[in-house]
């Protein structure tokens, strides 16, 4: 099974709450920082609501 390496590349200071509580659902605390998570739908659907703070890359 694929794995997604997803990094927050900006701030999540002015987003909305459920922006924020996506990013902490992915592991992401702050700018720079990555996380390695498998590649599921659920995964997939967090990522989507916060495509402009994040980079995502996929990791075999």
């Amino acid at each position: 099974m694929s794995q997604l390496k997803v990094t927050q590349t900006r701030s999540a200071i002015a987003t909305k709450p459920k922006h924020r509580a996506n990013l902490r659902a992915l592991g992401l605390r702050g700018i720079g920082q990555s996380n390695v998570l498998p590649d599921r739908p659920e995964i997939r659907g967090m990522i989507a609501r916060v495509p402009h703070l994040i980079k995502v890359e996929e990791v075999n």
